[in-house]
């Protein structure tokens, strides 16, 4: 997600763990069907908060999670159970979701050169 929004600590940062955006401004930004973040849900791949209304409220890093399976779906081929193991391995692995694309990315260019 490309912004201008200081997501660093500080008094006026982005909390990227706070659930804020409801669903159908997360499926604008990642191009997606409402229902696809639904499927996701049931599925366990992202998880958003739900609100006192019970409705589905994403924070800033499972934005960067859904970038993530978008990715990994659309451009790298991997079905869902595929990406439930990766983002497993990345979680493992202590890398933060914002960092899981270019993470990835730096692996496949390792596994390139072999």
């Amino acid at each position: 997600m490309s912004s201008n929004v200081d997501v660093t600590k500080g008094e006026n940062s982005l909390d990227l763990v706070k659930p804020m955006f409801p669903i159908s401004v997360v499926a604008e930004l990642l191009g997606v069907h409402q229902r696809t973040l639904r499927i996701y849900d049931e599925e366990g791949l992202l998880t958003p908060s739900r609100s006192p209304k019970n409705r589905r409220l994403y924070s800033y890093n499972e934005i960067e999670k859904g970038k993530f399976i978008q990715y990994l779906t659309r451009e790298a081929g991997i079905n869902l159970a595929g990406v439930r193991i990766i983002s497993h391995l990345l979680k493992k692995q202590g890398v933060e979701p914002s960092g899981y694309i270019s993470f990835l990315k730096n692996v496949m260019k390792d596994i390139d050169k072999e």
